[in-house]
């Protein structure tokens, strides 16, 4: 029976190009999860956007000498190439400067405070001495008065998990200049999150099948909820629609509330620009529809704690009661909150401002997209921090991809061009033969109910162990040894392609754009796995600007063993992955060279 899977990836800020750090957690596994989806015959929308409001965005722009609307626009060009070379097959990657999604932050606002949850009161506001601007929480820095660790944040300490404000913190500073912040009295809206707390509480008693540390970190928050501010002290982001607060220049609604209410307005976006304006409403208004969130293990409470409460509190669902949204409706609380860690490069945590970083962009240019997808997803932070280099890189890309998958593609395909010049015929079956055929039909189970699960290295694991049953069965098998038994070398060829085709179905969601070549050069034609588009949209006739779209529907990838047929022609195979300079794992390329130690 088709499900309706809604798959959402965290927003990236618009304030630099991303690096390999950044999509190792929101980006790859939330496509690899889509397209699997797709394959299994599932009902997927697939959607993520830019966040281009708060202090993050303004930081960047004085340091550029630009506009803030400058900044964004900048870097969300550059995101959106970033993500397409990626191959990220989003039904939409759009912007959180859009018209729409202004809309639908200010409709969820109004409903909060309309039953209640939204609450006006004062309280000590963090300002930068020299701009006189709001510091955003997460750029002030101090020690946690409870833990004691030196490294917290304004909004929380992920040492122990609980929820601060900047001024609870001892010794603050801003990360930005090192400065110490001014604590000033203003007005603000608060999230009544203990108006929420019951029930937010009891439905994460629910949750119990989430990754540990998602339910560890979101428990304990919980268990501390107070009132949460979002509105802040700024010029760039969202009007608060309330009278007597709209017009107020200097005041806007924090950018962590409006970025976790994309995922929503991304949708609604998506179903306008299809002609269908309420085709969004499957993915979160129907009881039996699942939601995935994919990010990093820093974004964990926003997606736990925070967004299902400004849900249920705009659903009226809180300890106050209330009425949902005449516009927006009942909205579905997500299914599964799908955290990774962190991407590390020799211990630290990937990080532009301390120049230890890998940009997108300079990784797609020398090595690929597929090349990156692959070694996140066996080698990745899935469930505990994992630390990038080169050396083990080139040793996955080389060993594995090339010798391992892209041999066993070239060989068998070679052979079989050779000696037939088509796909051969198969004869009489032996043990060996059949041992090989089911193990290869028996993954699509064992990936698929990986895959459900959001397990990608076990999934990647699992269609490679089939790739190596594949290789020794030719290397015992030895058909270039069978010249005088010719329908013994078609049938052990014959079996190799069968398992090459249903290795590649297992392999297409992690490798889609070689998927569409080794789709090819078994005869197929068309488009095997679709990639996705930069398409050039406005609204209202005003700028336009890039977002992501694809057509799926149309890609002939399904989750299933597809036979092969014998007497299509096979051309000369060229290398599926060509096999990088071992002296790379030492040294670096020119634009990340390895560190002396």
């Amino acid at each position: 029976m088709t499900s309706s899977i809604l798959t959402l990836a965290a927003w990236p800020y618009a304030n630099g190009p991303r690096h390999i750090g950044h999509v190792s957690g929101f980006a790859v596994p939330s496509d690899v999860f889509a397209r699997y989806q797709r394959m299994a015959g599932n009902d997927v929308l697939f959607v993520s956007g830019t966040d281009e409001h708060g202090t993050a965005i303004q930081v960047k722009a004085d340091s550029e000498g630009l506009t803030a609307r400058q900044t964004a626009d900048k870097y969300h060009q550059v995101i959106v190439e970033d993500l397409a070379g990626l191959g990220l097959s989003y039904d939409l990657y759009t912007r959180t400067t859009t018209l729409n999604h202004r809309a639908v932050v200010q409709e969820l606002f109004r409903s909060l405070h309309r039953n209640g949850y939204v609450v006006a009161k004062k309280q000590l506001g963090a300002i930068s001495p020299s701009t006189g601007r709001t510091l955003a929480d997460r750029y002030i820095e101090g020690t946690c008065p409870f833990c004691g660790d030196p490294g917290a944040r304004g909004d929380q300490c992920d040492n122990c998990g609980r929820q601060l404000d900047p001024s609870d913190l001892k010794n603050p500073h801003s990360r930005i200049d090192g400065e110490v912040p001014e604590f000033r009295e203003t007005e603000h809206f608060f999230l009544d999150l203990p108006a929420l707390a019951e029930q937010l509480q009891a439905w994460l008693a629910t949750r119990q099948d989430w990754r540990p540390n998602v339910i560890r970190f979101s428990t304990q928050f919980a268990k501390e909820l107070q009132p949460r501010a979002i509105t802040r002290d700024l010029d760039w982001g969202i009007p608060i629609p309330v009278e007597g607060w709209e017009d107020d220049a200097m005041k806007r609604i924090y950018v962590w509330f409006d970025a976790v209410i994309g995922y929503l307005s991304a949708s609604v976006e998506w179903a306008r620009r299809q002609g269908r304006p309420d085709a969004w409403k499957k993915w979160w208004h129907d009881a039996g529809a699942e939601s995935y969130y994919f990010m990093g293990k820093d974004n964990i409470t926003f997606h736990t704690v925070i967004w299902p409460g400004i849900l249920l509190g705009a659903n009226g669902q809180g300890s106050l009661g209330g009425t949902p949204s005449e516009v927006l409706g009942t909205l579905d609380l997500p299914t599964e909150i799908v955290s990774s860690e962190f991407l590390t490069m020799s211990g630290s945590k990937f990080s532009s401002s301390r120049n230890k970083v890998i940009y997108v962009t300079d990784f797609l240019r020398d090595f690929g997209p597929d090349a990156l997808r692959y070694f996140i997803a066996v080698a990745g932070p899935e469930n505990q921090d994992t630390d990038f280099t080169w050396d083990e890189f080139i040793r996955r890309v080389n060993f594995e991809l090339a010798n391992e998958w892209g041999n066993l593609v070239n060989r068998s395909i070679s052979m079989a061009h050779k000696n037939n010049g088509a796909i051969p015929a198969a004869h009489e079956l032996t043990d060996a033969d059949r041992a090989l055929l089911e193990a290869s039909k028996l993954a699509f189970e064992t990936v698929g109910e990986l895959l459900k699960r959001a397990r990608l290295k076990q999934a990647i694991g699992e269609a490679m162990r089939v790739v190596g049953l594949a290789n020794k069965y030719l290397s015992d098998s030895e058909p270039w040894k069978l010249k005088d038994d010719t329908e013994r070398r078609d049938t052990v060829l014959h079996v190799a392609l069968q398992v090459v085709s249903d290795c590649n179905t297992l392999l297409t969601p992690f490798l889609p754009h070689a998927s569409q070549k080794v789709f090819e050069a078994l005869g197929g034609e068309g488009v095997w796995a679709a990639l996705p588009v930069i398409t050039m949209v406005d609204e209202d006739g005003g700028p336009s600007y890039p977002v992501l779209t694809g057509d799926y529907a149309s890609e002939q990838a399904v989750w299933a063993s597809r036979p092969i047929v014998a007497g299509t022609p096979l051309a000369k195979p060229s290398p599926i992955f060509a096999k990088l300079d071992e002296k790379l794992g030492q040294t670096g390329p020119e634009w990340a060279p390895v560190e002396p130690s």
